[in-house]
């Protein structure tokens, strides 16, 4: 994998949240600041936006699986960690959160996780009461202790569910901005 020529490398994970859509644009801005990004999809997201979409923004095939073919030898998450300056998670799900707190690698995104030692974002997009429920607060406060993992908290807005609450994914322009710092170093 080639790095990025002026910026960096990351690697942009994407969860099965209704705003997964909106990782094309954090791609797009992502790519015009000069960074090489790498898309990392879950199952649920795939069901949300296809990753041609985000093949044919990136120039790059999108990871979607632990199991690739057996003529390649490589293991795409290790890949992927070695070859990331920083791992963004955009939309991040209560689920991903859990699993990332947790330590659990069953798919190809927790299993990168776990695998990177650069900086991580988190950027979680969920309904309201998802977001309140004392076990995700759990779950992000021990992500939020963990060295070298940054939140870009969720803001009030209209929800999927139609109801207005803290939850909404952040704005696309704050979210690349936080990963282009740290990208760039800054913290």
């Amino acid at each position: 994998m080639a790095d990025g020529a002026e910026g960096r490398n990351v690697i942009l994970g994407v969860s099965g949240s209704i705003a997964a859509y909106k990782a094309c644009s954090i791609l797009r801005g992502l790519m015009a600041r000069g960074h090489a990004v790498q898309v990392v999809m879950t199952a649920a997201a795939q069901k949300l936006v296809t990753p041609t979409t985000f093949r044919a923004l990136s120039g790059r095939p999108v990871a979607t699986d632990l199991w690739v073919n057996e003529s390649r030898a490589a293991l795409v998450h290790v890949e992927l960690a070695e070859w990331a300056h920083v791992l963004a998670v955009a939309p991040a799900t209560a689920n991903v959160l859990a699993k990332f707190n947790l330590g659990l690698a069953d798919e190809i995104l927790s299993c990168t996780w776990l695998a990177c030692d650069c900086p991580k974002l988190v950027a979680p997009a969920m309904n309201d009461r998802m977001w309140s429920s004392p076990v995700t607060q759990r779950n992000a406060a021990g992500l939020r202790a963990q060295p070298g993992v940054h939140f870009v908290e969720p803001v009030e807005g209209r929800l999927a569910s139609g109801r207005v609450g803290k939850g909404h994914l952040a704005p696309v322009d704050e979210i690349v901005e936080a990963i282009d710092a740290l990208a760039r170093g800054g913290a």
